[in-house]
C-alpha cells in the first residue's frame, strides 16, 4: 500500500467533521487521526455547507483516494475518474454525470479562496471510503479499505460470497451452498439485540444507485460497501425492500422484475439480486430480512411502463386508485391470495431470515373506493365499512403468518405499524397521544388484535417522533406498545427516525444525533425492548449527519 497516498486521504476523512454551522464554512475542530492504528494528523480544511454537505479541494481526491482529476476552467467541470468510473460535476449544476446517467447532486463544484472544492459525500459514495468517526473522543480511524467491495477493516472480516448465476433461471432459486450460522436476535440486554436498519428501494433510495442501473457487478458492490458500513456502526440486521411496488428484486414467477434494477420493469437483472444479498448478508453474520408492500400496486396513478405481468395490467379490477397511487384491494380474497402467494415465493425460494411488512395496508386520510367489494365480499355481513376493513387485513396477517411458519418455522414474521395504534380519546386503553392518523382508525391496522391472538412474531412500531412532541411522545408510545407486548411473547422492535436528523425541514432537536441515542438509552429501561430499527441505511452510512453512524458504533458496542 502506498501511504503517502492515505497521508493526503486523511484530508478526505474530515468528511466526519460533526461540526454544524448555518453558514457557508464550518469553524475548525482539534480532532486526531489514525491510519490503520497508527497517529497522523493534517491542516487542510474543508468546510459544511448551509445544506450540510462537507466540501473539500479537488486535490484531496486526486492525491487522497487515488483518482484522476482534470479541470476545465472554461466550463468550470471537474471531471474526477477512477476504474471505469467518470465523474463530472460542474459548478452551479444541481446534477452530476456518473458514468453517463445524470444524478441529483445537493452541492455541485464551488471555487473558494482560489480552490476548487467538490462535495465529499458524493465523491466518497461512487469511489468509495471507509471511516469509523467517534464523536465522544473527537478521533477518526481510517482504515484502507477505500475501493467499494475492497478488503474489509479489521471489525469487518473479509468472507467470500455465493456465486450467483449470471442469467436468472425461470424457477424461484434456493440456495445450494450453505452460508454462515447467523447470529439468532434473542431479547435485549444479551449483546445480541436487533440492531436493523431498513434497506429502501423504492425510487432507488438507498439501494442500488441509479447511476448503477444495468450493471449487476456494480450494484453487488454497493450492497456489500453498504453491508460493511453498517456493520462498522454495529449493526447486525437489515431490513431489504424487495417488493417496492407489485414487483421484485427476486426471481418470480408471479411478478415483474422492479423497475429499480434496470431502469424498466419487468427487465431481468442479469442476476438474481435477493440472492446475492441474502448471501452477502449471511457471510458477514448479519440477518436479511425481506421487506414487503403488501397493497401499493404503483408509485403513481399512472399504468405506462408497467410490465404486461404486472398486477395492475392482469387484473384492473382489483385495483383502487387512491392518493395519486394504485393500490391492490384488501377487500377480495383472490387479491390477498396473490399477495400471500407472492410473499411465499420467497420464503420457499430463499434462504431470508424473516419476512417484513410495512403499514402499506388502507391509505390513510384519502378515499378509497371499495363499496362494490364491501357488498360483494361481506359473507359476515359486518356492519360496518371500517370493522370489514379490519377483519381483511386480519385475515390477510392471520392466514399469511400461519403459511409462513407451516413451510419455515424459524423464519420470523413481523410488521412495522405507524407509531400510534389509537389515541386515548377514541379509545381509553389508547395512547396518551393526539396524532392526526392512527393504524387502527385510518390504516385498518387492528395491530392490538395481532399481538394478543399471537399472529406475528414482533411488531415494529414506527416511532418517528422526538422526545418531546408534545402530541406524539416517544417515551410515551414506547411505554405504551411495552404494554402490549407484555407476556405475549411477541418481541418489541423500536423504529426510530434516522432519517429525521440533521434535517433543517425539522425542529432544534433534531440538529444533532443525539436525539437518536437519547432515545435507545431510553429503550433500555425495558425488557421487552429487543432491539430497534432506524429508517433508513443511506441516512446512516452516506449523509451520516453529524456523523451519526460513530455515534450509534460507540453507543451499539459500549
Amino acid at each position: 500500500m502506498n501511504y503517502r497516498k492515505w497521508i493526503f486521504g486523511l484530508l478526505v476523512v474530515m468528511l466526519c467533521l460533526p461540526v454544524w454551522t448555518t453558514g457557508a464554512r464550518a469553524a475548525s475542530v482539534q480532532i486526531t487521526i489514525e491510519l490503520d492504528g497508527e497517529s497522523l494528523s493534517t491542516d487542510v480544511p474543508p468546510y459544511i455547507t448551509r445544506t450540510n454537505v462537507t466540501m473539500v479541494p479537488v486535490g484531496v481526491v486526486s492525491k487522497g483516494i487515488g483518482a484522476g482529476v482534470v479541470w476545465d476552467q472554461a466550463s468550470k467541470t471537474a471531471t474526477i475518474s477512477k476504474g471505469n468510473n467518470v465523474l463530472k460535476l460542474t459548478s452551479g449544476s444541481k446534477s452530476a454525470i456518473v458514468n453517463g446517467d445524470s444524478v441529483p447532486l445537493d452541492n455541485s463544484v464551488q471555487i473558494t479562496q482560489g480552490r476548487v472544492m467538490v462535495p465529499l459525500r458524493f465523491v466518497s459514495e461512487q469511489l468509495g471510503l471507509q471511516v469509523v468517526w467517534n464523536q465522544a473522543a473527537k478521533h477518526i480511524a481510517l482504515y484502507s479499505n477505500v475501493e467499494i467491495g475492497g478488503p474489509s477493516t479489521p471489525s469487518t472480516p473479509s468472507v467470500p460470497t455465493v456465486p450467483t448465476p449470471s442469467v436468472p433461471t425461470p424457477v424461484v432459486p434456493a440456495p445450494t451452498v450453505p452460508t454462515p450460522t447467523v447470529p439468532s436476535i434473542p431479547g435485549a440486554k444479551t449483546g445480541k439485540e436487533m440492531k436493523g436498519a431498513w434497506v429502501s428501494t423504492v425510487f432507488n433510495l438507498d439501494w442500488p444507485s441509479t447511476a448503477s442501473a444495468g450493471n449487476g457487478d456494480k450494484q453487488k458492490k454497493e450492497f456489500d460497501s453498504m453491508l460493511d458500513k453498517l456493520q462498522a456502526a454495529g449493526f447486525n440486521s437489515v431490513f431489504v425492500q424487495v417488493r417496492p411496488a407489485g414487483d421484485a428484486l427476486y426471481s418470480s414467477q408471479l411478478v415483474p422484475w422492479s423497475k429499480v434494477l434496470s431502469g424498466t420493469q419487468g427487465k431481468e437483472p442479469g442476476y438474481d439480486p435477493l440472492q446475492y444479498m441474502v448471501s452477502s448478508a449471511h457471510s458477514r453474520g448479519m440477518q436479511l430480512h425481506a421487506w414487503f408492500n403488501p397493497f401499493r400496486a404503483t408509485t403513481d396513478a399512472s399504468t405506462t411502463g408497467l410490465a404486461a405481468n404486472h398486477v395492475a395490467k392482469l387484473h384492473p379490477e382489483w385495483i383502487v386508485k387512491a392518493d395519486s397511487k394504485l393500490y391492490i384491494n384488501p377487500g377480495i380474497p383472490e387479491a390477498r391470495q396473490h399477495i400471500i402467494d407472492t410473499v411465499m415465493e420467497v420464503v420457499r425460494g430463499y434462504d431470508i431470515d424473516g419476512v417484513h411488512l410495512d403499514d402499506y395496508f388502507y391509505p390513510s386520510s384519502v378515499t378509497f373506493a371499495d363499496d362494490t367489494a364491501f357488498k360483494t365480499y361481506n359473507a359476515q355481513a359486518i356492519a360496518t365499512k371500517g370493522d370489514w376493513r379490519r377483519d381483511n387485513i386480519n385475515q390477510f396477517i392471520r392466514q399469511l403468518g400461519a403459511e409462513i411458519h407451516a413451510v419455515k418455522p424459524a423464519v420470523s414474521f413481523g410488521v412495522s405499524p405507524f407509531g400510534v395504534w389509537r389515541n386515548k380519546k377514541a379509545d381509553s386503553t389508547g395512547s396518551d397521544t393526539t396524532a392526526g392518523v392512527s393504524a387502527y382508525d385510518d390504516m385498518y391496522a387492528d395491530v392490538r388484535t395481532w399481538i394478543k391472538s399471537g399472529w406475528v412474531d414482533y411488531v415494529a412500531p414506527q416511532i418517528y417522533w422526538s422526545l418531546s412532541f408534545k402530541d406524539a411522545r416517544y417515551d410515551k408510545l414506547v411505554d405504551w406498545w411495552v404494554n402490549e407486548v407484555t407476556g405475549t411473547g411477541v418481541k418489541l422492535y423500536i423504529g426510530l427516525a434516522s432519517y429525521k436528523v440533521g434535517d433543517t425541514k425539522q425542529t432544534a432537536e433534531w440538529q444533532s444525533g443525539d436525539q437518536i441515542i437519547n432515545q435507545l438509552k431510553y429503550n433500555e429501561k425495558y425488557d421487552e425492548v429487543s432491539g430497534s430499527i432506524l429508517f433508513r441505511a443511506n441516512d446512516i452510512v452516506v449523509r451520516d449527519p453529524f456523523g451519526l453512524a460513530s455515534l450509534l458504533s460507540f453507543y451499539f458496542k459500549s
